[in-house]
């Protein structure tokens, strides 16, 4: 529970069709059936932030959706004293001119940006990572396993006891259990982890431009990457099956297992994302499930790195995520 100094109304909700605000900047209250019923006419953004940049107090804007226009105005929402908080990782994985500029207007208006939920959902990866850079540690490598998608596909198709099962197979499955997006190739692209990657090799002090400016590896057969639907792409993934089994048996015979990772070199200022090779003991390979695992190797903790791991992905852990970081923008705005 807030303490009641850190309490603000919520005054705007808005979704792709359906808005709610108060005139004037008055409480909203039985939300969900009033939105519903709301005959508003929908905000556009430019109006939305007006609207917000009009209030007789202190604001802060929730973004929960991965809009790249809504990203696109983060600079301006900032430079009116609108604090943000939000997971779209479209703000933080753009540009790198969209980047500087964000912390720009951030900086200039004392206005607060909290993105903890861009990586790891819930997972305390990005305050982690700003914490060790603030405080002077010197962050060598970030190594890990960025995807829940990506982690119950490998966990099921390469586990460390037992076979598993058909690429093609365990890709459906994850589908079908709601792992993946309805087009599994929005997954299997690598580009969402990519994204991450971007974020966090920026807040380690790499310039990256963007998530295609680095090696990043498609799981996504050549012959596969232009068919109409995501429904003909699973019906013929059973087609390119060898090519992951090689994969699969060639790291068996050395005694290992085959991982979707994505790692920051920040000494040789290298990022790279796709298949490498783990011996059974490493905790990557130990992964359960559709967990995320995060290793930040730095010069405080020697050898042995800082781990994160657990939950990465799921709609109750991003909306902790978020919560939280609504949480410490309050008790900074009061």
């Amino acid at each position: 529970m807030l303490p009641l100094s850190t309490r603000i109304p919520l005054v705007l909700v808005s979704r792709s069709k359906k808005t709610l605000y108060s005139p004037h900047y008055t409480a909203l209250s039985y939300l969900a059936a009033s939105l519903e019923a709301s005959t508003q006419e929908p905000l556009p953004l430019p109006k939305i932030i007006e609207y917000l940049a009009a209030a007789p107090g202190k604001v802060v804007l929730v973004d929960n959706t991965s809009s790249q226009d809504v990203a696109d105005a983060y600079p301006e929402v900032l430079s009116k004293g609108i604090s943000i908080v939000t997971p779209n990782k479209k703000a933080f994985s753009g540009s790198y001119k969209l980047w500087q500029d964000i912390f720009t207007a951030a900086s200039s208006s004392g206005a607060k940006v909290y993105h903890e939920s861009s990586v790891g959902a819930g997972l305390p990866v990005i305050s982690t990572l700003k914490e060790l850079v603030d405080t002077g540690d010197e962050v060598t490598k970030i190594e890990g396993v960025f995807s829940g998608t990506m982690s119950f596909l490998f966990n099921s198709f390469a586990p460390i006891e037992g076979k598993g099962g058909k690429w093609s197979e365990e890709v459906k499955k994850a589908k079908d259990l709601g792992y993946t997006e309805p087009d599994p190739r929005d997954d299997l692209n690598g580009l969402d982890v990519a994204r991450k990657l971007t974020i966090l090799a920026r807040l380690a002090g790499l310039h990256v431009e963007s998530p295609t400016s680095f090696p990043v590896q498609s799981l996504i057969p050549k012959d596969l990457e232009s068919v109409g639907s995501g429904e003909e792409f699973l019906q013929r993934l059973h087609e390119f099956d060898s090519q992951m089994e090689e994969t699969k048996v060639q790291a068996e015979k050395e005694g290992k297992v085959v991982r979707f990772v994505g790692s920051i070199d920040v000494r040789k200022k290298e990022v790279k994302v796709g298949l490498e090779k783990f011996d059974r003991s490493h905790p990557i390979a130990a992964l359960k499930g559709s967990d995320n695992i995060i290793s930040f190797y730095t010069k405080r903790y020697g050898s042995n790195p800082l781990i994160i791991q657990g939950a990465g992905a799921g709609g109750e852990v991003t909306a902790m995520g978020v919560t939280g970081d609504l949480i410490k923008v309050l008790e900074r705005l009061s």
